[in-house]
């Protein structure tokens, strides 16, 4: 357990135990595989925001609980159809669900999540956050479909690329920030500044993960490295190399995502490496977590703080 999990172990101990009672359903497959993905593990960084920003902003109730939840099951819901999609093989080291029991219930199971996060919304009669939730939702289906059209183009602009992954992960940071603010009655100003939080720290991540498909390893990553090349991916390490390395090097990436090919991956990764694109991407990173890191000048010094600190920090300190 890191730093930051420790501060609310509690609280995050209740999410789990909520999390299995909400699997429940009269159609075993269901649970089978709710339960396998529970087993997973993974940081649960979602739901962890939730439970720091509400604390942090003084929130005294339980209602974080099951907003943290909901925040968990739509997170595992979009994973669910990103895997199919992408048809994956291997998340957190294990088989994904679809290599395991089909493309059809993972979907399918995909969906119950996404239904029983929504039954759970309602049941929080609150329709601030009923309407940050949804329209998150939606930004983040819009993302899975943009990051669609996009593979296999090497034409992607940078500009083009921040969009998505501020759509597709960076999108879900700040609704569970949004929300929690919301939940725990914070003022416009402590709210907007979480909600920027969220998103900064969101889109770290993302970048950081990109410049890791490039730099980790397959056994730390628990996914194929070159994932992203096979899948004909253009993310940022790919894009600056384009832009910024030799006629030879942009070619040689160009023909890898038009083909979605990760055969020539060792000389991509020294292209990438050659032409300064992961120090570049960590650069743009850092910047961001910088900027979260800002935003919580606007809430009393805690423990729930200084987590929240030190999540910002692991987002470009860790390896995996």
């Amino acid at each position: 357990m890191l730093p930051f999990h420790r501060v609310a172990a509690d609280d995050f101990a209740a999410v789990n135990q909520r999390i299995i009672d909400q699997l429940h359903s009269d159609v075993p497959l269901v649970e089978n595989i709710g339960h396998y993905l529970v087993e997973a593990g993974g940081k649960r960084l979602r739901p962890l925001l939730v439970l720091l920003c509400t604390r942090a902003a003084g929130y005294g109730g339980r209602d974080h609980i099951d907003l943290a939840t909901i925040i968990e099951f739509i997170h595992t819901a979009t994973l669910l159809h990103d895997d199919v999609v992408d048809t994956s093989d291997m998340r957190r080291g294990r088989i994904t669900a679809n290599a395991k029991w089909g493309n059809a219930p993972a979907v399918l199971v995909g969906d119950f999540l996404y239904s029983r996060a929504f039954q759970m919304m309602v049941a929080l009669r609150d329709m601030d956050i009923m309407s940050i939730l949804s329209e998150t939702t939606n930004t983040i289906a819009e993302g899975e479909v943009q990051q669609l059209v996009n593979a296999g183009d090497p034409e992607v602009s940078e500009d083009n690329y921040f969009k998505v992954i501020h759509k597709k992960t960076g999108a879900l940071f700040e609704a569970a920030c949004e929300t929690a603010a919301v939940l725990a009655g914070c003022t416009g100003e402590q709210r907007d500044a979480l909600k920027l939080y969220g998103r900064s720290l969101g889109l770290a991540f993302q970048l950081v993960d990109d410049a890791l498909d490039y730099r980790g390893n397959s056994e730390e990553l628990g996914k194929n490295v070159g994932d992203d090349l096979a899948e004909g991916k253009p993310t940022l390490p790919l894009i600056y190399t384009m832009a910024n390395g030799t006629e030879a090097q942009a070619a040689l990436v160009r023909e890898a995502i038009e083909q979605r090919s990760a055969d020539k991956l060792g000389e991509i990764v020294a292209a990438i490496e050659a032409c300064g694109a992961l120090e570049y991407t960590m650069e743009r990173a850092r910047v961001a977590v910088d900027d979260a890191w800002n935003q919580l000048a606007v809430l009393p010094d805690s423990e729930q703080k200084t987590a929240l600190q030190q999540l910002a920090s692991f987002a470009v300190e860790r390896t995996v």
